[in-house]
């Protein structure tokens, strides 16, 4: 005999199966989700680890550059005195470039798992509604 048939109960359990299995596929695509985006801020968080170093080699050999183009540029030959001011423009152009490049990325990295957190807001509102 099944008392949940009864009872009346049997829709009210078929109910929350069904809400179960809902909640347990939902949660399997957020895991989904957030898997993808880590595969995501692992590589931005790579690439800003990477333009970190560059980026404090090029500051180096830019200042180094730069201490040479001054200590050229009060030597006696004026054809001197302009390369190593190129030279130093063409390592402080680089710099400027993997500075920049360091800058993008690292404020791409602030984002992080954004899709994920939309999406659990989006979820939290809708059983804020069904309650």
């Amino acid at each position: 005999m099944n008392w949940l048939s009864l009872l009346g109960l049997d829709a009210l359990v078929a109910r929350w199966r069904a809400n179960v299995i809902e909640g347990a596929i939902a949660a399997e695509d957020r895991m989904d989700l957030v898997r993808l985006e880590w595969g995501d801020q692992k590589q931005r968080l790579q690439q800003l680890l990477v333009l970190t170093i560059v980026v404090a080699g090029l500051t180096v050999v830019a200042l180094i550059m730069l201490s040479l183009a001054v200590l050229v540029h009060f030597w006696d030959t004026p054809n001197r005195t302009l390369v190593a001011w190129v030279v130093a423009g063409v390592w402080t152009l680089g710099w400027g470039v993997a500075l920049v490049s360091l800058i993008s990325v690292a404020q791409r990295a602030s984002n992080g798992f954004a899709l994920t957190r939309q999406e659990l807001a989006q979820d939290w509102r809708d059983i804020k509604e069904r309650l």
